[in-house]
C-alpha cells in the first residue's frame, strides 16, 4: 500500500503563488507515475498534472503555463508549484499515484487533499 500525504494549501490573492507537496510513503518502490487532481464545489475531480517516471509531464489545458508539476524520487515527494492563480482555481487538490503513457490510469491511492482558495 501507498500512503499520500498533501500539504501547502492556503488562501491567496489572485495572480498569488502556492507551492503544493505530497509527501508518499509505504510501498513506493511500485510508484510509476503521480497526478494532481482537484475538486471544486459542485463539480467533479478533474485531473490537473501527471509526472511519469521518466519525468514526462502531462497538464490541463486550464493550469497550462502557469502550474509546474516536479518530484523527488529520492524524497518521494510530488509538487505544484502554482502561478498567476486565478479564483476558478479554488478546490480542494488531491494527491494520486498510478500509470502513465499516453493516458493516465489511477492506482486508486489518495491522499487526504489539501485546500487552495483564491480570492479576487
Amino acid at each position: 500500500q501507498v500512503q499520500l500525504v498533501e500539504s501547502g494549501g492556503g488562501l491567496v490573492q489572485a495572480g498569488g503563488s502556492l507551492r503544493l507537496s505530497c509527501a508518499a510513503s509505504g510501498s513506493t518502490f511500485s510508484i510509476s507515475a503521480m497526478a494532481w487532481y482537484r475538486q471544486a464545489p459542485g463539480k467533479q475531480r478533474e485531473l490537473v498534472a501527471v509526472i511519469s517516471g521518466g519525468s514526462t509531464t502531462y497538464y490541463a489545458d486550464s493550469v497550462k503555463g502557469r502550474f509546474t508539476i516536479s518530484r523527488d524520487n529520492v524524497k518521494n515527494t510530488m509538487y505544484l508549484q502554482m502561478n498567476s492563480l486565478k479564483p476558478e482555481d479554488t478546490a480542494v487538490y488531491y494527491c494520486n499515484v498510478g500509470y502513465y503513457s499516453s493516458t493516465y490510469l489511477s492506482s486508486g491511492y489518495w491522499g487526504q487533499g489539501t485546500q487552495v482558495t483564491v480570492s479576487s
